[in-house]
């Protein structure tokens, strides 16, 4: 918390208690204008205008201090996260330039229809779909560890023939 009160006392060019003394404010749930009116004690004088700018810094903030946690872990559990990408994802001071850096090494997304075509299912659905054989016929002798079964193998030939507009099975 000590960064994210340094950072916003900066910007606001106040004093780093008075920027705690507002955040804890409206933790505790106070508004604006409630802190702006009855707790200037508190704030030492933060005005109307400083506590708005301040409350949007602090939602902001604590956002891009969370995505880069988790930006962080999702490199460090790909292997990826060197010192260099680090250092940059540390210095990354909007999400915008944090989600740049990162977008090399998201995860892609795949869909069930990816899947199956990579695991071989392609050949099997463009048989069925193309000839008058029955769908478990056409899938004799197919395996694989991700389609055990051939109840699987047909969800997954579904999913398939839906990407190209087939409906396969009733």
């Amino acid at each position: 918390m000590t960064e994210l009160v340094q950072q916003i006392a900066t910007e606001l060019a106040v004093r780093p208690n008075q920027v705690e003394a507002a955040i804890r404010l409206l933790d505790d749930g106070s508004s604006v204008p409630f802190i702006a009116r009855y707790r200037k004690e508190a704030t030492e004088g933060l005005d109307d205008t400083q506590l708005r700018q301040l409350e949007i810094r602090v939602h902001y903030l604590r956002d891009l201090f969370e995505r880069r946690e988790k930006v962080l872990a999702s490199l460090q559990e790909q292997n990826k996260l060197t010192d260099d990408v680090l250092q940059r994802v540390n210095a990354a001071e909007t999400k915008n330039a944090l989600e740049e850096i990162y977008a090399p090494y998201r995860p892609k997304r795949t869909s069930k229809s990816f899947k199956a075509r990579e695991a071989g299912l392609g050949e099997y659905a463009e048989q069925i779909l193309n000839t008058e054989i029955e769908p478990q016929t056409a899938l004799v002798g197919f395996s694989h560890d991700d389609y055990p079964d051939v109840q699987s193998q047909l969800d997954a030939i579904q999913h398939l023939s839906l990407m190209i507009g087939h409906k396969i099975l009733p």
